[in-house]
């Protein structure tokens, strides 16, 4: 009687502690599974319901703690990313009164609905852009552009969904593979092969010549692509860049018949001539056009050979101003530059300059350069210049040639597109091989650093070696003779047993 009494107490008690504590329970002095009260006495069925509960919450808890430590991990994941996207150093000061005033403005209500006053984001863009907060201002640029121009007549892309493009099959699969490891190959985010950022980068490009067929894939467009996902998502980056593309219009450039290009090539060439003669009779006097070292610079909006920081500050501009943007840093940097390309004396020497040389700024001269940009207008002139050379090309058009030299003049014309397009592929396969150099380079730098090492270790060992020698030394010359003859033999006779197991070694080693 008093052992099963005693049972029923325990089995009471263990159930109590399944049940949850109220904060009234904790006050109250009755037992709840206790017979008195007037409540019913718990069965062995009662119990094992509290014990599956009990269980199922158990079970629930270690559910929700493995979910959280998933969480945390993902969480780490995604902060590492975005670090690593952000790596390249800014320039200009990233100070509090900007992140401030940024602040302010992304989280303005009605940012995406209600103009803002176009001067005021201006001058907000020539302060500076915080870098983390760099994708969200190019958005809230796209927004407020589209407000400007929101009853402008313009090539619109395809509305097709971004996640239902990558579903479907592109013919630019091979090409765009291809060019994955070129684009950005020293930027630790796109680094690895077929890593997080190479995927994204294919699904964006893949995307885009499936939305724009005309246009297709071209390798420049994977250095503005690669620019847009250092600062936001697959999605944003999707969208931006179609904004970048057909609202701005950088597209034309790209098309296969390559007429915007040398419009823009030409409009350079003149910019030159009116502002900076003696650069421009230099150049000319080595038959360098602004083909041959700014086609990248247009392609690619200087993502291919310069500073990331100095890229992305370009781009802040770009959502503003447009392509007036790149004729503004492309003279800037040329002007800028001026007295070292007319010191050049050869051709080679000048192309070697722009293309290796010239990129290579300083944080002071990106600074500089920005700083002199932001003061430029040269939107009237750009203008007078296009039509300039639709002009010269109507001329050329109509002056009377007969339809043999038409004939010509077409076969002139498509043998220079081909040749230019010979020529940027020469150029990409060169940058390419130099970058390849670099990495050599550097391999035989630490190979040569690994080198020295080993060998002051091996310095080091000797003069250890030699250390023990002299101490051996020392302690025999302190052993008595007939000590010392002893010690000697041992050697001998342990050298003499060794012997022959060496023997027996080598002859098992022969086949």
């Amino acid at each position: 009687m008093g052992k099963s009494h005693m049972q029923q107490h325990s089995d009471q008690s263990d159930a109590w502690e399944l049940l949850p504590l109220s904060p009234r329970g904790t006050h109250s002095s009755v037992d709840p599974l206790s017979g008195g009260g007037g409540r019913p006495k718990r069965t062995a069925e009662d119990y094992r319901t509290l014990w599956k509960t009990a269980i199922r919450q158990q079970i629930l808890l270690l559910r929700m703690e493995k979910e959280n430590q998933r969480l945390e991990e993902a969480s780490r994941d995604e902060l590492h990313i975005r670090k690593m996207k952000l790596s390249y150093q800014e320039v200009g000061l990233d100070s509090q009164e900007l992140q401030a005033l940024w602040e302010k403005k992304l989280t303005a209500p009605g940012r995406t609905t209600v103009r803002q006053d176009q001067e005021d984001l201006y001058r907000a863009l020539c302060q500076g852009v915080p870098k983390s907060r760099r994708g969200e201002v190019w958005l809230l640029l796209c927004h407020q552009h589209r407000l400007s121009r929101r009853h402008t007549q313009r090539q619109q892309a395809a509305d097709t969904p971004y996640r239902d493009l990558l579903k479907q099959l592109t013919a630019q699969q091979h090409a765009i593979l291809v060019d994955l490891g070129r684009t950005f190959p020293n930027v630790e985010y796109f680094s690895a092969q077929l890593g997080a950022g190479q995927l994204s980068l294919y699904n964006l490009l893949k995307a885009y010549s499936l939305l724009d067929t005309e246009v297709g894939y071209c390798q420049g467009v994977s250095f503005v692509a690669g620019v847009l996902l250092l600062h936001m998502s697959e999605e944003q980056a999707f969208d931006t860049l179609k904004f970048l593309m057909y609202d701005l219009g950088i597209r034309r450039q790209y098309k296969p018949d390559m007429i915007s290009l040398q419009i823009q090539m030409y409009q350079l060439s003149r910019l030159l001539h009116d502002y900076h003669r003696d650069l421009y009779n230099h150049l000319e006097e080595y038959e360098i056009c602004p083909s041959l070292y700014a086609a990248p610079w247009f392609l690619t909006l200087f993502a291919s050979q310069f500073p990331l920081g100095f890229v992305s500050r370009v781009f802040d501009f770009l959502f503003v101003q447009g392509t007036e943007v790149i004729f503004k840093v492309a003279l800037c940097l040329l002007s800028n530059h001026q007295g070292e390309i007319v010191e050049c004396d050869s051709f080679e020497s000048i192309v070697d300059y722009l293309k290796t040389t010239l990129p290579s700024l300083t944080q002071v001269q990106m600074e500089l350069t920005i700083a002199k940009v932001t003061e430029m207008d040269i939107s009237k002139q750009l203008h007078a210049y296009e039509v300039e050379y639709h002009v010269l090309q109507d001329e050329v058009a109509d002056g009377g040639a007969t339809p043999n030299d038409s004939e010509r003049l077409d076969k002139l014309e498509k043998t220079n597109v081909q040749l230019k397009k010979q020529n940027m592929e020469l150029l990409e396969k060169l940058q390419a091989a130099r970058q390849k150099i670099q990495t050599l380079e550097t391999n035989v730098e630490n190979f040569l650093s690994r080198e020295s090492k080993l060998k002051h270790v091996i310095r080091t060992l000797e003069q250890e070696r030699s250390a023990h020698q002299k101490t051996i030394e020392r302690m025999r010359s302190c052993l008595p003779s007939d000590v010392l003859t002893d010690v000697e033999m041992t050697h001998i006779k342990t050298a003499a047993a060794a012997a022959p197991d060496a023997k027996a070694k080598a002859c098992a080693k022969k086949p």
